[in-house]
């Protein structure tokens, strides 16, 4: 069975910092690729950031050079670690994972979702 369950949202003043943490329990399932995507009031979700199993990551534009993205397979933990945040950061940052199944075959989990809310 697989789970994702995110952790360290919260409020936080403008200029600061967060970092987030996605536990991907995921058995025996391979992970393939793992991300984070944000949902603002009134906006439809979209991503943020992506690492693959290789290490190499991705970027949106609007988060470029103040987010990191990470893993930790030893702990089968993604962190998105968030610097200058702005209010226009504030959302619902959802993890997002691709894992393979014994079988070869790949789905995609999420998790439930933590509130970020930067205050001005």
């Amino acid at each position: 069975q697989v789970q994702l369950g995110e952790s360290g949202g919260g409020l936080v003043q403008a200029g600061g910092s967060r970092r987030l943490s996605c536990l991907v329990s995921r058995s025996t399932f391979r992970s393939n690729l793992s991300g984070w995507y944000r949902q603002a009031p009134g906006k439809q979700r979209e991503l943020g950031a992506v690492i693959r199993s290789g290490g190499s990551s991705n970027y949106a534009d609007s988060v470029k050079g103040r987010f990191t993205i990470s893993g930790d397979n030893a702990k089968n933990t993604v962190y998105l670690q968030m610097n200058s945040l702005t209010p226009e950061d504030t959302a619902v940052y959802y993890c997002n994972a691709a894992l393979v199944s014994p079988q070869g075959f790949t789905s995609t989990y999420w998790g439930q979702g933590t509130q970020v809310t930067v205050s001005s």
